[in-house]
């Protein structure tokens, strides 16, 4: 979903995992689907996590667990490894999450979620356990991403670090322009420069 992203205060939903892949995070057989709603992608993220076998919600997934929520997800190394799926990424935006925080992110995925309005933030393994600790202590934990400044907070504990992000995306994100909006935009630029 296009949305300007400016600062981003939120609690999290921690999954302290490693090498998630895509095909945990929205498994293959939904890729057949026809629609591109991504209401329908996001009812389906983690789904074999997320639900048991007779299709009830898994109690003991962290998506289930009403202590946490939000538009944060916070995760492990390596978060979006294996097939180059773009269908993870609009899973991820569907389910309502506006922001990834790892200390990895395969490159397929990190590019997939910026194209899909979900910002991935790298940050060192460190801070990353701080913010699981963070979480775990305190569900309630809030962490704040200012796009504008590349920062992320962890509010538990005030330590801040700094992310890095493409000029071009950052400004994309900022302004709710996907790649075809923003050429719309140089539309002018491009005539003048055709007729020259």
């Amino acid at each position: 979903m296009k949305q300007k992203f400016d600062i981003i205060e939120s609690t999290c939903v921690p999954l302290p995992l490693e090498n998630v892949d895509t095909d945990q995070i929205i498994p293959a057989r939904f890729l057949k689907a026809t629609t591109r709603d991504e209401s329908f992608f996001g009812d389906n993220l983690f789904r074999d996590w997320r639900f048991l076998p007779d299709g009830a919600p898994d109690p003991d997934f962290v998506l289930n667990d009403p202590r946490y929520g939000g538009e944060i997800l916070v995760a492990g190394r390596n978060f979006g490894s294996g097939s180059s799926r773009e269908h993870a990424a609009w899973a991820i935006a569907g389910y309502g999450f506006k922001v990834v925080i790892s200390s990895f992110f395969a490159d397929i995925h990190k590019n997939n979620e910026l194209n899909n309005f979900v910002l991935p933030v790298v940050v060192t393994p460190d801070f990353l356990e701080e913010l699981f600790a963070s979480i775990e202590a305190d569900p309630a934990t809030k962490v704040r991403v200012d796009v504008p400044n590349q920062t992320v907070t962890n509010l538990a504990t005030g330590r801040s670090q700094s992310f890095e992000l493409n000029a071009y995306k950052k400004y994309c994100l900022m302004n709710a322009l996907d790649d075809i909006d923003y050429l719309l935009l140089q539309k002018d630029k491009i005539e003048a420069y055709e007729k020259r």
